[in-house]
C-alpha cells in the first residue's frame, strides 16, 4: 500500500554518485523528475557529524542510501543521524538502502570473548527509527534474522548472469563458475545454475588468520575459462593465489564477479599484477580513482536494481521478483552496447 504520492530519497556521504544513479534511474521509471531531498551532512571541527533536511519531510516515504564502506563507523553514524532527523521531522516510514551493509564479516563469535557486531549494529539502526532495510549481497544470510523489521536483500548474482552471458557469449559450454571456498557454494552454486555452466571449488586451510597455508581444486577446470564468484574483495591476497592455483590446474582463463569492491591496502596493485585476465565488481562502493583507472577492473551498476525495488517496495509489490534475469534484463537494456562482444 503506497503510504505517499512518491517515495522520498536522501543520501549521506559515503556514495553519492550511487544515489544519484537511483535517482536518475527512477525518474526513467516514473517518467517525472526524482531528485535527492535537499540536506547537508557535514562535519564540525572535532569531526562531530551534523545533519539538516531543507524540505519538509512530513508523512513521507523516506529512503536513505547510505552504504556503511570505508570509513565504516563515519559512514553508519552518518545513517544512524540522518534516520533521526528524518524521524525528528515526522516521515512516515524510513527505509535504509544499504548497498553495502558494514561489519556484516564479524556475524558469529569466531572465539572466546569476541562480539557479534554486525547484530549490535542492526540494533542501533532499529532503536534509531529504520523500519525496512534493502541491502544486496549480504556476507551472512543469517544477519536478517538479526533485525525485527522486514530486511530485503537483492543479489547481484541475476546482474552478473546477464553480464557473463553477453560478455562470453558463444563460449558459455567453456565457462566454469569457481567458488573460492567451500563456504561460497551456495553463491557459485545458483550462478552456475542461471548460466548452465558446471561448477568447481578452491578449498583453502589456513595455518593462521589472514594467511593461506594451501589451496586445493575440486573439480574440473582444465582448458576451462574460470569465473570465481564471491561477495567481498578486499585485499584481493586470496582471490590472486586462488586465481595462480587454477591456471596452474590447467585453466585457460580466470576472471572473477565479485559484488563488493573493498579493495583496500594492496588489492588494485595485486589484481593489475595477478593473472586474472579481469575482475568485475559492483558499485555498491564508491569505487576510488585508482580502481576507475584500473585495467583489469570493470564496474557493474546497480542503480537499476535498487531503483526498481524501491519503487516496488513503496508500491508494495514484489522485491523477490528482482531475483530473475530475465526480470533484470529489460531493465539493465542497453547497459552492454558499448562493451565488446567477448573477452579476448
Amino acid at each position: 500500500m503506497r503510504l505517499t504520492s512518491e517515495p522520498k530519497l536522501i543520501a549521506g556521504n559515503a556514495n553519492r554518485t550511487l544515489a544519484r544513479a537511483i535517482a536518475r534511474r527512477m525518474s526513467m521509471h516514473r517518467g517525472m523528475s526524482v531528485d535527492l531531498v535537499d540536506a547537508r551532512v557535514e562535519r564540525f571541527n572535532d569531526q562531530e557529524i551534523f545533519v539538516e533536511v531543507f524540505e519538509n519531510v512530513r508523512g513521507e516515504d523516506m529512503y536513505i542510501i547510505q552504504p556503511t564502506s570505508k570509513p565504516a563507523n563515519d559512514n553508519l553514524m552518518e545513517l544512524l543521524i540522518m534516520t533521526d532527523a528524518l524521524r525528528r521531522s515526522s516521515a512516515a516510514r524510513i527505509t535504509g538502502v544499504i548497498p553495502y551493509f558494514g561489519y556484516a564479516r564479524q556475524d558469529r563469535r569466531t572465539k572466546a570473548r569476541t562480539p557479534i557486531s554486525a547484530k549490535l549494529v542492526a540494533n542501533m539502526m532499529v532503536e534509531a527509527g529504520i523500519e525496512r532495510v534493502l541491502t544486496m549481497d549480504l556476507h551472512a544470510a543469517q544477519i536478517q534474522g538479526f533485525f525485527d523489521i522486514p530486511v530485503d536483500n537483492l543479489y547481484a548474482s541475476p546482474v552478473f548472469a546477464l553480464d557473463i552471458m553477453h560478455v562470453f557469449r558463444g563460449r558459455l559450454n567453456e565457462v566454469t563458475v569457481v567458488s573460492p571456498d567451500v563456504g561460497g557454494v551456495a553463491r557459485a552454486r545458483e550462478l552456475a545454475k542461471r548460466i548452465g555452466c558446471a561448477l568447481a571449488i578452491v578449498d583453502k586451510r589456513r595455518e593462521k588468520p589472514g594467511e593461506v597455508a594451501e589451496m586445493t581444486v575440486i573439480g574440473d577446470v582444465k582448458d576451462k575459462i574460470c569465473i570465481i564468484v564471491d561477495d567481498i574483495v578486499d585485499t584481493a591476497g586470496t582471490l590472486c593465489k586462488a586465481a595462480e592455483v587454477l591456471i596452474e590446474n590447467g585453466a585457460s582463463e580466470v576472471h572473477s564477479y565479485i559484488t563488493h569492491g573493498v579493495l583496500s591496502g594492496p588489492a588494485v596493485e595485486r589484481i593489475e599484477n595477478s593473472v586474472m585476465k579481469t575482475l568485475v565488481i559492483t558499485d555498491t562502493i564508491e569505487p576510488t580513482e585508482a580502481v576507475r583507472r584500473a585495467s583489469r577492473i570493470r564496474i557493474v551498476p546497480v542503480a537499476p536494481v535498487f531503483a526498481q525495488a524501491i519503487i516496488n517496495i513503496w508500491n508494495g509489490t514484489s522485491v523477490s521478483s528482482l531475483f530473475d534475469s530475465t526480470t533484470l534484463e529489460p531493465i539493465y537494456e542497453g547497459l552492454y552496447s558499448h562493451l565488446p562482444e567477448e573477452v579476448t
